[in-house]
C-alpha cells in the first residue's frame, strides 16, 4: 500500500494595507490618508495666507486713503490708477531704476564668480580645499547683522560709499557663500566621464567648464540664480546702511526696498497709502514675472541634484 499524499500547508500572506481576511483598508492606509489630508490642508493654509496680502495690496491701489483706514476689505469705489501715476512721481520710478542698475551687474557677477569657485572646489582636489568649501559654507551661517559696522567703515575708505559700485561688490560678496554652498553640490553629480573625455581631446579647462559644464548644470544655475534675484531684490538692511546720501548734495540712490520705507514716511501722519501700496505692487511684479518664467527650471534644479 502506498501512503496517501499529503498537501503542503498553506500558507496565508497577509497583503500590507488590508486586515483579516482582506477586507476593507488597514492601519496603513488610515495613516496614508491622514497624512494626505494633513499635507493638503497645510498647502491650503499657505495658499491663504499668500494670496490674502496679494489682495489686499491689489484692492488698496484702486480705493482713497480714508478707504482704506475705514475698512481695509471693502471692494473700491472707483477703478482709477491715480496711485501709481503718484507713486511714481514719489520716486518709485527712481528706486526701480536704481534696483536695476545694481542687480544687472551684481547677480551676473555672483552667478559666473560662485560657478567657476563651486566648479573648481567640486572637480579639482588640492591642498585646502576642504578648507576654503568649509570657509563659504560658514560665510552663509554668519548674520549680516554682525558685519554692518565694519562694512560701513571698510566701504567708506574705499570711498564707494552711496555708489553703485560699492553696493554691487558688497552684494556680490553677500550672495557668494550661497551660491557655491548649492553649486558645489551640483557640480559633484555631473558624470565625470564627460569631463575626463573632453580633457583626453585636448580641451582646455576654460573650454570645459563654459561649453560643457555650465550647459549640463543649468537647472542648477537657474534654480540659484532666481534665489540670488529674490535675495538681493527683497534687500533692505544694506541699502539703508551703505545708500545714504552724504555731504556735498550728492544724488538719492536709494534702492526699492528702501524708497518704499522712505515713502511710508514721508507724509508722517498722512500717508499716501494708495500710492504706497501701488509702489509695492511695481515692486513684486518684476519678480513675479521671472519667477512664473522660470517655475518649471527651479523645480527640475532643485530635484535634479537628488535624482542623479
Amino acid at each position: 500500500m502506498t501512503a496517501p499524499a499529503t498537501q503542503p500547508p498553506v500558507t496565508k500572506v497577509k497583503v500590507p494595507g488590508q486586515r483579516g481576511g482582506g477586507r476593507g483598508p488597514g492601519k496603513d492606509g488610515m495613516e496614508g490618508r491622514t497624512l494626505n489630508a494633513f499635507s493638503h490642508g497645510f498647502l491650503v493654509l499657505w495658499a491663504v495666507m499668500i494670496v490674502l496680502p496679494l489682495i489686499w495690496i491689489l484692492l488698496g491701489n484702486f480705493k482713497t486713503d480714508s478707504q482704506i483706514k475705514s475698512s481695509a476689505w471693502t471692494w473700491p469705489t472707483e477703478w482709477t490708477f491715480d496711485a501709481f501715476q503718484r507713486g511714481w512721481e514719489k520716486g518709485v520710478g527712481d528706486y526701480l531704476l536704481n534696483t536695476l542698475i545694481v542687480m544687472v551687474v551684481s547677480v551676473p557677477l555672483t552667478m559666473l564668480l560662485g560657478a567657476m569657485a563651486a566648479y573648481v572646489l567640486a572637480r579639482y582636489d588640492f591642498v585646502g580645499n576642504r578648507f576654503v568649501y568649509y570657509f563659504f559654507v560658514a560665510g552663509s551661517m554668519f548674520p549680516v547683522f554682525l558685519a554692518l559696522v565694519p562694512l560701513y567703515f571698510m566701504v567708506d575708505r574705499l570711498g564707494m560709499l552711496n555708489t553703485y559700485q560699492g553696493l554691487i561688490l558688497v552684494y556680490v560678496a553677500y550672495s557668494l557663500p550661497f551660491t557655491v554652498f548649492y553649486l558645489h553640490s551640483f557640480f559633484r553629480t555631473l558624470p565625470t566621464a564627460v569631463h575626463e573625455a573632453a580633457v583626453i581631446d585636448g580641451a582646455s579647462h576654460t573650454r570645459v567648464f563654459f561649453q560643457i559644464m555650465v550647459p549640463m548644470a543649468k537647472p542648477g544655475l537657474i534654480s540659484v540664480g532666481i534665489f540670488n534675484v529674490l535675495g538681493q531684490w527683497n534687500q533692505y538692511i544694506l541699502p539703508l546702511t551703505l545708500m545714504q546720501k552724504q555731504s556735498g548734495g550728492d544724488e538719492d540712490r536709494s534702492m526699492l526696498a528702501q524708497g518704499l520705507v522712505s515713502l511710508m514716511n514721508q507724509g508722517n501722519y498722512e500717508t499716501d497709502l494708495p500710492a504706497l501700496y501701488a509702489g509695492m505692487t511695481i515692486s513684486m511684479i518684476p519678480v513675479l514675472v521671472v519667477y512664473l518664467s522660470f517655475q518649471r527650471q527651479v523645480q527640475s534644479g532643485l530635484t535634479a541634484a537628488t535624482i542623479k
